[in-house]
C-alpha cells in the first residue's frame, strides 16, 4: 500500500492509495470507527454498483448505515440536492460524531464534503473516489462545493477529510471517456511541476492495458504533488491557485455549456492549451511548450480546441470565476513543463489578451 500523508492547519489525514483496499473498508471502519453512524452519500451510477454491497458489509459489522443516494451528473451538484442530504442527516438524527462518506467522483465528494463541514458546524467525512478525477485531484485538499447556475463552485469552504481510501481496481469500471477526463488533471500535475511525470505519461500514450500496471505509481505520484501545495497554502491565497492552471478557461468553457457539454477534464484540457498560447504570445512561456502540451493531451484522447467557442461568452463567464478579485484575476501559467507560475492581471487586460487567442 502506498501512503501520502497530508499535514493541514489543525488536521493531518492520509491517502491511503493501494488496488482491492475498498473490499477490505468494513474490517477497516469497525477497527477505526466503530459505533459512529454513517451516512453514504453516492450517485445513482456508483451505487448500483458499488453502493449496494458496501452498505450490506458494513451493517454485518454492525454499523447503522443511511445511503444518501442522487441523480449522476454535474447537473445535481446544486443547492436542491445539498439540502437533499441535509434532511436526511437531520431525519436520521446525525451527531458531528458521525460520519459522512462519500463514495464516488468530483461532484459526490464535493457536495458530500460540504454538507460534512456545514451540519451542526461540522462532522466526519472520508472520501472513497471512484474515479480517476477525483483520486488524483479531488478528493484531495479539501475544497468541498456545489455549483450556482452563475458559475461553478461558488458555494464551499475549505474542509478536510478524516480519511480517504484510493482503490484504483474501481477503475475498472470506468468508461475510457471518464479514464481519459480524469488523465487531464494527472497530465496537469505533471506540466505544472513534474517534469519525470510529464515524460513518462507522454512516452507511453493511452493504453489501459499499460496504465493499469502503473496507476498506483501515477496516482501517488500526482497526489503527492498536490500534497505539497496544498500543505504550504491551504486556503488557497497563493501558490495553491497554481493548480487552476487551464481551469480559468476551462471552468468558462464549462459555464457556457450549462455543464451539459464537454465534461471537466475534456475543458480543462482545452483550457491548458488556450493559456499556453496566451502566455507564449505574452513572452512569459517559452515558445513551443503549448505544443507539447498538446501532443501528450491527444495521445490520451483529450481535445485541445472547441470549433463551437463563443469568444463573447467565454469572456464573460471568466468574468464571474471565483478568482476575480476587486478586477484582478490570478492567472496560473508554466514558464516551460514541469515549472508553473503565477501571475496577476487586471481582469480588461486578461479580456483584450486572450480575445484574439480564442477566436483564432
Amino acid at each position: 500500500m502506498k501512503e501520502v500523508i497530508v499535514k493541514t492547519g489543525g488536521k493531518t489525514y492520509s491517502i491511503h492509495i493501494e488496488s482491492g483496499i475498498f473490499n477490505k473498508l468494513p474490517d477497516i471502519f469497525k477497527e477505526k470507527y466503530s459505533g459512529k453512524k454513517l451516512a453514504v452519500v453516492s450517485d445513482n451510477n456508483v451505487f448500483s454498483i458499488y453502493g449496494n454491497t458496501f452498505v450490506k458489509n458494513l451493517q454485518q459489522k454492525g454499523f447503522i448505515v443511511i445511503p444518501i443516494i442522487f441523480e449522476a451528473g454535474e447537473k445535481s451538484k446544486n443547492l436542491t440536492t445539498l439540502n437533499e442530504i441535509y434532511n436526511a442527516l437531520a431525519d436520521h438524527a446525525f451527531t458531528r460524531s458521525d460520519i459522512v462518506v462519500a463514495l464516488g467522483g468530483g461532484v459526490t465528494g464535493d457536495m458530500a464534503g460540504l454538507a460534512a463541514a456545514t451540519f451542526l458546524r461540522g462532522m466526519g467525512y472520508i472520501q472513497i473516489p471512484s474515479t480517476l478525477l477525483a483520486m488524483v485531484d479531488s478528493s484531495i485538499g479539501g475544497k468541498v462545493a456545489v455549483d450556482l447556475p452563475q458559475g461553478k463552485n461558488l458555494i464551499g469552504a475549505f474542509y478536510q477529510p478524516d480519511a480517504v481510501y484510493t482503490d484504483p481496481s474501481l477503475l475498472e469500471t470506468l468508461s475510457d471517456k471518464w479514464f481519459q477526463d480524469g488523465m487531464a488533471e494527472l497530465i496537469k500535475h505533471g506540466t505544472i511541476r513534474d517534469e519525470d511525470l510529464y515524460k513518462r505519461l507522454a512516452l507511453h500514450g493511452y493504453d489501459r492495458k499499460t496504465m493499469s500496471r502503473n496507476l498506483d505509481d501515477y496516482i501517488f505520484a500526482s497526489c503527492n504533488i498536490k500534497r505539497i501545495i496544498v500543505e504550504e497554502d491551504e486556503k488557497d491565497n497563493g501558490i495553491r491557485q497554481i493548480l487552476n492552471f487551464g481551469h480559468t478557461i476551462g471552468h468558462a468553457i464549462e459555464r457556457v455549456q450549462n455543464y451539459s457539454g464537454l465534461s471537466h477534464g475534456e475543458a480543462i484540457s482545452i483550457g491548458m492549451v488556450y493559456i499556453t498560447r496566451l502566455t507564449e504570445s505574452m513572452g512569459l512561456t517559452e515558445r513551443g511548450e503549448a505544443e507539447k502540451i498538446i501532443e501528450v493531451l491527444e495521445k490520451y484522447g483529450l481535445p485541445t480546441q472547441w470549433s463551437d467557442l463563443d469568444v463573447s461568452d467565454v469572456i464573460k463567464a471568466i468574468a464571474i470565476d471565483k478568482k476575480n478579485r476587486s478586477g484582478k484575476i490570478t492567472i496560473a501559467f508554466i514558464e516551460k513543463i514541469g515549472h508553473g507560475r503565477l501571475i496577476e492581471m487586471d481582469l480588461k487586460e486578461l479580456e483584450d489578451k486572450i480575445h484574439g487567442i480564442l477566436k483564432d
